[in-house]
């Protein structure tokens, strides 16, 4: 191809190539929300050293709408004494999801787009409202670390891996 001098020609080219990316967030919202503040139920006191355990879960799913998805990070949130694991200091449980319109994605990107970039949006908004409520719970404020969705998204494609050759063995 020829060049106009200005490199504007195989500008336009590489954009005829690239697929376009769009992806906006249109909504979040909390789903599901629960905090027990067990040991406060129980009138327990005292020096603690909180052991804490945290899951995450992903779930993705296609809309009614054209290119809109609803992408959800489930948390379980377990607080126990590092002491004496029976004593369960509280219990947080969330759901919090993104709506998302998504245009340019092959179709065969689509599966770990959805579980890799569209959590990444949410959770800067999921671990304030984490830090949040157990600070109003009366504890110091609990800030997550980050979370690779990547590394989660590849451990979950290797178990069901795994789940299919046990299946199939």
């Amino acid at each position: 191809m020829a060049e106009n001098g200005n490199g504007a020609a195989d500008a336009q080219n590489n954009e005829a190539q690239a697929p376009q990316i769009q992806l906006n967030v249109i909504n979040q919202f909390v789903r599901d929300l629960s905090f027990e503040n067990i040991l406060a139920q129980k009138g327990g006191a005292g020096e603690l050293q909180p052991d804490i355990n945290v899951q995450v879960n992903l779930d993705a799913k296609k809309r009614d709408a054209d290119d809109q998805f609803e992408v959800a990070i489930k948390l379980n949130i377990v607080s126990k004494d590092k002491a004496n694991a029976d004593i369960k200091i509280f219990l947080l449980e969330v759901d919090y999801a993104g709506v998302f319109l998504i245009k340019g994605v092959p179709e065969d990107q689509m599966h770990p787009f959805l579980l890799i970039e569209c959590p990444r949006l949410l959770f800067p908004f999921l671990r304030r409202i984490v830090s949040d409520i157990t600070r109003d719970g009366g504890y110091p404020p609990l800030n997550l670390d980050n979370i690779d969705f990547v590394a989660l998204y590849r451990q979950e494609l290797a178990r069901r891996q795994q789940a299919e050759t046990v299946g199939t063995a």
